[in-house]
């Protein structure tokens, strides 16, 4: 697969999955602008990345709904990789959003962030393999296309600000909004 062929031969995304697996989280992933940019940078053809604000990890424990076990992973991976890191448990982040059900797994939760194309995620596994995760497949992302999921509670007028926010439309001129 594209995805995991781009992964694999971008060393500074290797060494994020490697450094986030070292903590060993339950059900967790990177996700977001950490896959989507990489593909929509190749499907451009940029050679040159474009910058993420920060690398998302999402994991899920409903043990510890502590957001201030989050900021100690976060300290963490800053020593592993001096990144700006986003670490956020999944089985508390249904509350925040007023979510009208708790979040089941990293996956579901993934399910309900804002754009088919954003609700993607990696990780390693032991064995050193890229798993994806991507509950409304890969289509959209590597078509290029910005469809809102499916039940975005804050609807289509978030999401057309959140696009134009965002800048995408001028960082890849490609992108169909759909």
């Amino acid at each position: 697969m594209i995805i995991i062929d781009l992964l694999k031969s971008d060393p500074w995304r290797m060494r994020a999955l490697c450094a986030a697996r070292t903590l060993d989280l339950p059900d967790w992933l990177i996700g977001a602008g950490f896959v989507r940019n990489l593909v929509w940078d190749y499907l451009h053809g940029y050679e040159k990345p474009t910058p993420l604000t920060d690398i998302d990890v999402a994991y899920f424990d409903p043990t510890d709904l502590n957001e201030g076990t989050e900021k100690e992973y976060e300290a963490k991976l800053k020593t592993i990789m001096n990144e700006n890191w986003s670490i956020t448990n999944q089985a508390r982040m249904a509350r925040i959003n007023h979510f009208h059900r708790e979040y089941t797994s990293t996956e579901d939760a993934i399910s309900h962030w804002p754009e088919t194309a954003t609700a993607i995620g990696v990780r390693l596994n032991n064995n050193d393999n890229i798993e994806l995760i991507a509950p409304y497949g890969t289509d959209d992302l590597m078509n290029l296309v910005l469809r809102m999921t499916p039940d975005l509670g804050d609807g289509k007028e978030y999401f057309l600000k959140r696009i134009e926010k965002k800048q995408w439309m001028t960082k890849w001129p490609k992108l169909k909004i759909v």
